[in-house]
């Protein structure tokens, strides 16, 4: 179970830090430059954490599945980022196949 925390942790940290990547705009601005570099400071250990327990072609995929999703309704709520209907299509098979490797996958379980 502490893989799937840390790789949550991980997750969380990696959105934070990509999400004020534009805001550090090209690192010119320290604070959101710091956070970026925090978050992912943050990010690569908990996911090297998690690793001990999770194989890593799971635990990438589900890393960057839920990522993506998760940055992608961010970058709707702070920056007005609009998404048509083949970016939700494929936002949508990105969290079916995070869950299909989750529900069904016995290779998540090493």
């Amino acid at each position: 179970m502490n893989g799937l925390i840390y790789l949550a942790i991980a997750i969380v940290g990696e959105v934070i830090a990509t999400s004020f990547l534009r805001a550090s705009a090209g690192f010119t601005q320290l604070v959101p430059t710091i956070v970026v570099v925090v978050g992912y400071g943050v990010t690569f250990y908990f996911f090297s954490l998690a690793l001990q327990t999770i194989p890593v072609g799971i635990g990438y995929a589900i890393w960057s599945g839920v990522g993506i999703v998760m940055v992608s309704i961010i970058a709707y709520f702070v920056y007005g980022q609009t998404l048509d209907l083949p970016a939700l299509i494929g936002i949508g098979l990105i969290l079916a196949g995070v869950l299909i490797i989750n529900l069904f996958s016995q290779s998540s379980t090493h």
